[in-house]
């Protein structure tokens, strides 16, 4: 046990570059790695049935005392990352299912590493989490409408085999999850430090198949495809955090917001992608899937060495204070 608790904290640690390494040796071997397509959906239920196993009914508190975070948050979330998503699509002239691929990303909901990021980023742990769950909640009904509006003209979009999809993947293990937990807390509470090992696991094996089910047309194509999902995932963080800070929310609701709209459930999106439409669906899933932990990583970063400012709370807003103590000598210096 020991022993998967020590992997478990350094696929935690090392996340992005475990990903980038499933990647890279998708390239390597891509016609072992697309014998795995199949499960990609089976291996989404695993996961969200750990990100089940993680959540209380305390979790959900906070959209009734802070909502105006939640509110604004979510709906950054469902607006921002489909249409900038459309956007870039249309702007970079991409084939018609790398648009839907596009589209797929920015409409999944949160992913599961940005309660991590927030974490590191010194932001708003409760409200990532509240933020992550009700979004997962309602994937079901508004990713399949969002990917419909945006690019049904582009490719024929099936919504209601869409929202069977994220019932079987996402909202019926999320639940089977949470009511697991419930029943048997203490057998959960024991399994939990081992969860970030099996989402790590379950996020390389989709990467891993997606491109190498789509090795040809990601190094033929795949330079665009890339300044497309970094574009999406940084224009993403940017603007959810100007969402944040147009409604005046506190510095560490701003980082979260920005964390949480910037980071998808990639895995969701690759996997309705290959279910629903074809292998280089998922391509832009695959690579956002390695992107944004290396870029939430790098930004949490940042944010941790600055510290929190006014409204940090539980985020650490310990840090700003020291910073704000030692720029008085210095004035009393000059």
């Amino acid at each position: 046990m020991r022993t998967l608790a020590k992997a478990a904290a350094f696929a935690g640690r090392w996340f992005g570059l475990l990903i980038l390494a499933s990647a890279l040796l998708g390239l390597l071997i891509p016609e072992q790695a697309a014998r795995l397509t199949p499960w990609i959906s089976v291996l989404l239920g695993v996961i969200m049935f750990g990100m089940g196993l993680t959540l209380r009914p305390a979790d959900f508190k906070i959209a009734l005392t802070r909502p105006q975070a939640v509110v604004v948050g979510v709906i950054a979330q469902f607006l921002i990352m489909p249409i900038v998503g459309w956007g870039l699509a249309e702007l970079l002239q991409l084939p018609p299912l790398l648009v839907v691929g596009m589209v797929l990303v920015g409409a999944a909901p949160g992913g599961t590493a940005s309660n991590v990021i927030v974490y590191l980023a010194r932001g708003d742990v409760a409200l990532s989490v509240a933020m992550t769950s009700i979004s997962t909640l309602l994937a079901p009904f508004l990713t399949p409408l969002l990917v419909l509006w945006l690019a049904g003209s582009t490719l024929p979009v099936d919504a209601g085999d869409l929202f069977l999809s994220i019932l079987q993947v996402v909202l019926i293990p999320v639940l089977l999850g949470i009511v697991a937990r419930a029943l048997f807390s203490r057998a959960v509470q024991k399994v939990l430090p081992l969860l970030p090992l099996v989402s790590v696991v379950g996020i390389m094996i989709v990467v891993f198949a997606v491109v190498g089910a789509n090795a040809d047309a990601l190094l033929s194509t795949g330079a665009l495809v890339i300044v497309a999902v970094i574009l999406h995932n940084l224009i993403g963080l940017a603007l959810g955090y100007g969402a944040g800070k147009a409604v005046r929310l506190p510095e560490s609701s701003r980082r979260t917001v920005s964390v949480e709209v910037g980071m998808q459930n990639s895995g969701l999106a690759a996997a309705l992608a290959t279910t629903h439409f074809e292998p280089l669906a998922a391509l832009p899933a695959a690579l956002f899937s390695v992107w944004h932990n290396i870029s939430g990583a790098l930004l949490a970063t940042y944010w941790s060495r600055r510290g929190g400012t006014g409204g940090a709370g539980r985020a650490g807003g310990g840090k700003g204070r020291k910073r704000t103590a030692g720029r008085g000598p210095r004035k009393r210096k000059r």
